[in-house]
């Protein structure tokens, strides 16, 4: 009873997140979830709010326990560096996605994770946090896709892998194994979906790490 009033108590951000997926998992395990975007939630609209999350942490990170956050990545990944010399504004839009990162992991919240693909050199100067603190792909936990999952944390401990189908992975076709790579450029919100396994690990494992 005293680990499920903890959890009731508990109250955890999900910044940046249309889908609920990252919510929804921890509210099974007995959280006090909400989500934050500028989109409108795709379910239960009741735990989201649509909005700006600089606006709200200025307000509320207060009362926020934990803060998982999946910004932006478009000008920050390093699969497309090479367009910050090649197309205008691209350098000017890095900075803007390097600074809003940057205040997403200086939030005044005791435990925050970060969530990106693989960033190049010049964002993680901006932000100052250096490299990942952890690195895995959607596999590790039984989400069949590949996609490198880097993660800045504030503390909490790594996660540990719950259903490692890498062996099977490696046999697999890599476009299909890929296959949120190779969506148009008009899906970049399901490119941004993230993996329910491995938020249902972040659920559980950080959820008792925090109560």
């Amino acid at each position: 009873m005293e680990d499920n009033n903890a959890r009731n108590n508990t109250k955890v951000l999900v910044a940046c997140e249309y889908s609920g997926i990252v919510r929804d998992a921890f509210r099974k395990q007995g959280f006090d979830a909400i989500s934050c975007d500028l989109r409108e939630t795709e379910k239960n609209s009741e735990h989201h709010i649509q909005g700006d999350i600089l606006e709200l942490l200025e307000k509320r990170s207060h009362e926020f326990d934990l803060m998982i956050a999946h910004p932006p990545c478009t000008y920050l990944a390093n699969s497309g560096s090479r367009w910050l010399y090649e197309k205008e504004g691209r350098w000017k839009d890095m900075i803007d996605g390097a600074t809003f990162f940057r205040k997403l992991y200086n939030a005044d919240i005791p435990h925050i994770a970060v969530e990106n693909p693989v960033m190049h050199k010049y964002g993680r100067k901006i932000i100052g946090a250096g490299k990942p603190d952890q690195t895995f792909q959607p596999y590790h936990f039984g989400d069949m896709e590949s996609k490198r999952i880097c993660i800045w944390k504030k503390n909490l401990p790594d996660l540990k892998y719950t259903d490692n189908r890498e062996e099977e992975a490696m046999k697999m076709d890599e476009k299909e194994l890929q296959k949120k790579h190779w969506l148009g450029s008009g899906n970049s919100k399901e490119r941004s979906r993230f993996f329910p396994k491995v938020a249902k690990a972040m659920a559980k494992q950080w959820g008792d790490y925090i109560t």
